[in-house]
Formats: C-alpha cells, sequence, structure tokens
C-alpha cells in the first residue's frame, strides 16, 4: 500500500467548532488522553492530568455542543479508580471501559458513571497486560486491547476472558513496536498506530496483516508517533499524528488525501471564563501578539473518533480541549 501518493480531491472538510477548556474539574479538560463518543452524541473524555495535580483525573462527560452532564472516577488504586488513564471505549449497552495503563487493569461503569467491575493481571503472559494503551468493542461485543509494552493485541470477552491475540514486537509486517490506537472499519478491518514504527497497520478480523500505511517524518503522508486513529464510513482513516501536530487522512488504499492543523475559536467555555477575567483576556492579548494563530493550533493531538452523524472529533490534548470538523456530504472537486 502505498504512502505518498497524491491525487485525491473528492473529499471537503471545514472546521465545526472547539469545546473545552483547561480546568482540572467541571465544565473543561486537563490532559485528556482518549474519548469516546455515544450514540446520541454523549462524549467521554478521559483526563489524565499531571502526576502533582491528581485531582484531575477523572472522566468528564460532554455533549458536541458542549454541554456539561456530569465526571466520574478519582486518582487512586481502589475500585472506580484510575491513575494513568490511556483509553476509552463504550459497548452496545452503553457501559464505559477505561484501561489504566499503571494498574495494568481495564474498569467497566455504567453510562452514568457507576462502577461496575475490573479486570486485568500484569504480565505477559496469554491474557495478561503490560500498559494497555487502546480499546476498542468490536460487533460482536468482544473487546480489543492494545497490549502496548508486550506488542501486541490481545481479545477479551467484555468480562476479562481472554480470546486471542496477534503481533509481535519488531519492525516487520505485523509486528509492533509500542503499539497506541486502534479503531475499526465498518467490515471489522483492524487498525493499529504503530506508535515507535511511525505507521498505521491494517488487519483483518481474526489478525492478519494487511497493509501498512506510514513512513518516519514530516512530510505528506509520514507519519511521527501516531496515537489514535479511527475510520469512517466511507472506509477513509483518520490519524492524530502526534509529534507532528496534525491529524491526517488517508484513503481506504493508503493515499493521502488532507490533513488538519487546527482552526479553533474560543469555546463557549472559555469565553464563559474570560468574560469574567479582565487580567485574563489582557494577558492573553500579550502572549499571542506576535502569532495571532497561534492558538488556533492543534498541539499534540493524541485521539481521533467519528460519530454517528459522521462529525470527526479530534483531542487536542495540550490545549485541552476538543476540535470538531464536518466532512461535507457531496464533495466539491478542487
Amino acid at each position: 500500500m502505498s504512502t505518498h501518493l497524491f491525487g485525491l480531491t473528492s473529499r471537503t472538510f471545514k472546521h465545526s467548532h472547539a469545546i473545552g477548556r483547561a480546568e482540572f474539574a467541571g465544565t473543561g479538560f486537563r490532559n485528556p488522553s482518549d474519548m469516546a463518543i455515544a450514540p446520541d452524541g454523549t462524549v467521554y473524555v478521559c483526563n489524565r492530568s499531571y502526576e502533582n495535580r491528581p485531582d484531575g483525573v477523572h472522566v468528564t462527560v460532554v455533549t458536541l455542543d458542549e454541554e456539561y452532564v456530569t465526571e466520574f472516577g478519582a486518582y487512586g488504586e481502589a475500585d472506580g479508580e484510575f491513575m494513568w488513564p490511556t483509553a476509552i471505549a463504550l459497548d452496545s449497552e452503553g457501559n464505559v471501559y477505561l484501561a489504566d495503563e499503571w494498574l495494568n487493569r481495564i474498569s467497566k461503569f455504567t453510562s452514568d458513571g457507576e462502577f461496575v467491575s475490573k479486570w486485568g493481571t500484569a504480565g505477559s503472559g496469554d491474557g495478561e497486560i503490560d500498559g494497555p494503551a487502546g480499546l476498542v468493542i468490536d460487533a460482536d461485543d468482544n473487546i480489543l486491547v492494545v497490549d502496548s509494552n508486550n506488542n501486541r493485541i490481545q481479545k477479551f470477552s467484555l468480562d476479562g476472558k481472554y480470546i486471542s491475540q496477534f503481533g509481535s514486537k519488531g519492525s516487520d509486517d505485523g509486528q509492533f513496536n509500542m503499539p497506541w490506537g486502534i479503531g475499526l472499519d465498518s467490515d471489522g478491518h483492524i487498525y493499529v498506530s504503530d506508535w515507535r514504527n511511525d505507521r498505521i497497520q491494517k488487519f483483518t478480523a481474526d489478525g492478519q496483516w494487511e497493509a501498512s500505511i506510514g513512513s518516519t517524518g514530516n512530510g505528506v503522508g509520514q507519519l511521527n508517533r501516531p496515537n489514535g486513529v479511527s475510520v469512517d464510513k466511507d472506509g477513509d482513516i483518520y490519524v492524530a499524528d502526534w509529534m507532528n501536530n496534525r491529524v491526517q487522512v488517508f484513503a481506504p488504499d493508503g493515499r493521502y488525501i488532507t490533513e488538519f492543523h487546527g482552526e479553533a475559536v474560543l469555546s463557549k467555555w472559555g469565553r464563559d471564563k474570560l468574560a469574567s477575567n479582565p487580567d485574563m483576556i489582557r494577558q492573553r492579548s500579550l502572549a499571542f501578539a506576535n502569532d495571532p494563530g497561534y492558538e488556533q493550533k492543534l498541539m499534540r493531538p493524541c485521539a481521533v473518533k467519528i460519530d454517528s452523524d459522521g462529525k470527526i472529533v479530534i483531542i487536542d490534548h495540550t490545549r485541552n480541549r476538543l476540535q470538531v470538523y464536518i466532512k461535507e456530504d457531496e464533495p466539491a472537486l478542487v
């Protein structure tokens, strides 16, 4: 599969809006690491925060209209707590699953944030995990876990029973070096962000390698520590190109389509905060005087998800917000 071909111009995208601001609780996010979007548009965002501010570790629940719903979870090792949250996913009944790469476990919550159960054993044997990084739930309600430090993908039932695995450490086809994000297309193919190998790998539903996209670099179609990956209903592939501060879009055959660098304006929550803080307005004016477009840009995007309406939602990690794009239904040729 080629990674550097041009010529696809039959998709058009537009920036819609931004959601969020930097907060340790309530109406904002703090170093968000992943999100899951329910069919009704409810968004579950897991916040990793800082090691010196564990009060910022929790899940924030919002809508894409930037309505705050609730938050749940806290820093710790007890039931319903987590320390280094990495990934979040929803099953067909709306239950929430959250991966913790420090505790090497998966916690289950109801859609309202009530703790249900947990599972996971640290190690490298079948069914053991070391640094779970990405989660996705397939059409059969099995959960695929990116077992990052073991350089493999493992499949479990939703109650944690081991089913199968694929992958090993290396740079050959089907091998990984610290894989991170994971996504599925409508046919059940599995896409994995192979973080240190700077590529996306595509597999069949049973883990057979099919294709790779990307090589190391910052040029068109190249990647630098790719993180999140998602596939829309048309089969187009969206990659959070973490160190290149962009999201790249590829066609189903791997050809480059376009990339997003961020076009954010202040979110509703951000405007509300500034309205009550005149000093902050002055500080911002001075900070961005030499580069007015600085704040619009993506900074370390780490996840990209597609909602049921086809909106493309990007976690803008360092900016503590989501940026939302829309893929036009009737694309125009450029």
